[in-house]
């Protein structure tokens, strides 16, 4: 009997010692924490809005931390590859994910993931913001919220409104605020934001609510009508151009954001060394200008407030796609 409880004891004690060296060790890597080059995971391909604000984020990042941090574009699945990728990866802080709207707000209520965005990634600090513009064929008579409300009103089901896809935050946006005035339109989903462009500028579809990047040049050409701005304040490039709170008079505000996320168990002196790194990087002047020339503002939330707004984000968006009964493609 003796000899079982010893047995037993030692056991425990092995157990005891490994936790102990566990936990130092990673008391000992957040010490160190950075001393090798840190793998920022953007879930989109090159080109896209995710890509060039993370590709700007990492250039400036890898300045504030002296340690590159390097860019891996893991698309695939709406962005649930990159962020499931992250998600499976060491808690170490070596692998961070540029995480937006989409893929942690939007996805959970579309696809079936193997993982929870809300548990299985912790929220740093949003790197970015843009809003939806609200843009329409220069051919379609409405040129203001008002006058598009009162168009669909009179011709309900009239207005073809062109996404990037079903699901997609370009889709997302208009549905709500279609639902919020009560209006019927069609809606018509293209495979990306592209060819839907193609379309608003040659007239076959009138209206779209697309982030500022691949938008700016064409609303500056004139190829493209800017009705109005998602936001809650005006964009500095059209201070002109009113937001939907402005001119419509309902509770209509949509930001499309960028945030950084790193895998649940990364030790706490982590996080906040990062979130500290970030803050630092958005006020640094050539990342501002880099971002404000892309349609973004510098994002201003760190890691205290940031899973509360991320929380939040998945209830309006959960509702959203419930309400309207979208499908992913």
């Amino acid at each position: 009997m003796g000899k079982k409880l010893s047995t037993k004891s030692n056991r425990l004690s092995y157990k005891i010692i490994a936790l102990l060296l566990f936990s130092f060790s990673f008391s000992v890597c957040a010490q160190s924490w950075p001393n090798r080059p840190i793998k920022m995971v953007i879930p989109f391909p090159p080109g896209g809005g995710s890509d060039t604000v993370g590709r700007v984020i990492a250039k400036q990042l890898s300045d504030t931390l002296n340690q590159q941090v390097v860019v891996d574009n893991r698309s695939g699945a709406g962005g649930s590859i990159g962020a499931e990728f992250v998600v499976r990866s060491s808690s170490d802080g070596y692998t961070i994910l540029l995480g937006s709207t989409s893929e942690i707000a939007i996805n959970p209520s579309l696809y079936n993931l193997t993982y929870d965005t809300a548990s299985d990634l912790i929220p740093v600090a949003v790197v970015a913001t843009t809003p939806m513009m609200v843009i329409s064929s220069p051919s379609f008579a409405p040129k203001t919220i008002r006058e598009l409300e009162l168009f669909a009103n009179q011709k309900p089901n009239e207005i073809n409104v062109a996404s990037a896809g079903n699901g997609t935050i370009t889709h997302l946006s208009g549905e709500l605020f279609r639902g919020m005035n009560n209006l019927k339109w069609m809606h018509i989903p293209y495979k990306g934001t592209g060819p839907a462009l193609a379309d608003l500028m040659g007239g076959q579809v009138q209206l779209m609510f697309v982030p500022p990047p691949p938008v700016l040049g064409l609303i500056k050409t004139n190829k493209v009508n800017l009705i109005a701005v998602s936001g809650s304040t005006r964009m500095s490039a059209f201070p002109d151009t009113p937001t939907v709170l402005e001119s419509g008079g309902i509770n209509y505000n949509v930001d499309n954001w960028y945030g950084i996320f790193v895998p649940a168990k990364t030790p706490k002196d982590i996080v906040k060394k990062l979130s500290d790194a970030i803050d630092k990087t958005l006020k640094n002047p050539e990342l501002i200008f880099s971002l404000k020339s892309q349609g973004a503002e510098p994002g201003d939330m760190g890691s205290n407030k940031f899973p509360a707004y991320v929380k939040s984000e998945l209830n309006k968006w959960g509702g959203v796609i419930k309400g309207s009964n979208v499908k992913a493609d």
